[in-house]
């Protein structure tokens, strides 16, 4: 199960999540870390009913069913997530948009708990020739043309696959990566008011999530000062 929680994730709606709550969300987690997926959900939906308002249970709860292969479940609570944290919530919305392309045939069955997966491959080299694979099959596949141009080394490589990832229609968590990244690129090549422009209108973009709005503010004050 991925994520880590921030401090902010410990109030919810001014209010402090219950003990009992994280006590049973810590559980299922590590149920799920060692396989038993049915227990790992008996636990998280006690913790969900503890603490309606954090979406942190939810969250497994939605991945825990992904990596079961039930993506109809998954689907299901990655939206209640959604709803609940509608400016992000780790990968919610990414994962979020690659099962609802999955299940509407624009994916293959499996190709969203496979893409899932590749997040724990350590070889970069095979990362990367499975998603060179991917893009190939599936062009207008937006988040595996993201992961890809992580892991290109050449600049006009790089910049090229953030254009394809543009072109796939991405959900706005992996559009404000795709940008973030476009931005750095070109102020690297020397184009500060380009990458200036990308990142004001990213902080001010209201469907961008608030990891993309700290990054934005966080790159243009610490990155491209004059």
């Amino acid at each position: 199960m991925t994520g880590v929680a921030s401090q902010s994730m410990e109030i919810i709606d001014g209010d402090a999540i219950p003990d009992e709550a994280r006590r049973l969300h810590q559980q299922g987690r590590m149920a799920g870390q060692q396989g038993d997926y049915d227990r790992a959900l008996e636990l998280l939906d006690r913790a969900h009913a503890e603490a309606p308002g954090w979406a942190y249970p939810v969250y497994d709860a939605a991945f825990t069913y992904l990596l079961k292969g039930d993506i109809v479940a998954a689907e299901r609570l990655y939206t209640k997530v959604d709803r609940m944290e509608p400016r992000g919530f780790f990968t919610c919305k990414t994962t979020l948009d690659v099962l609802r392309r999955e299940l509407s045939g624009a994916l293959p069955d499996g190709l969203a708990h496979a893409f899932v997966m590749l997040e724990f491959l350590q070889d970069e080299e095979e990362k990367k020739a499975i998603l060179q694979g991917v893009v190939s099959r599936f062009p207008g596949f937006a988040q595996a043309w993201r992961e890809l141009s992580d892991l290109l080394e050449d600049p006009d490589d790089r910049l090229y696959a953030i254009e394809r990832g543009l072109d796939g229609d991405p959900d706005h968590e992996t559009r404000g990566q795709l940008m973030l990244n476009k931005a750095l690129l070109v102020h690297r090549r020397g184009d500060r008011e380009q990458a200036m422009e990308i990142l004001t209108l990213l902080a001010l973009d209201p469907d961008s999530t608030l990891s993309t709005v700290s990054l934005a503010n966080a790159t243009i004050t610490q990155v491209l000062p004059r």
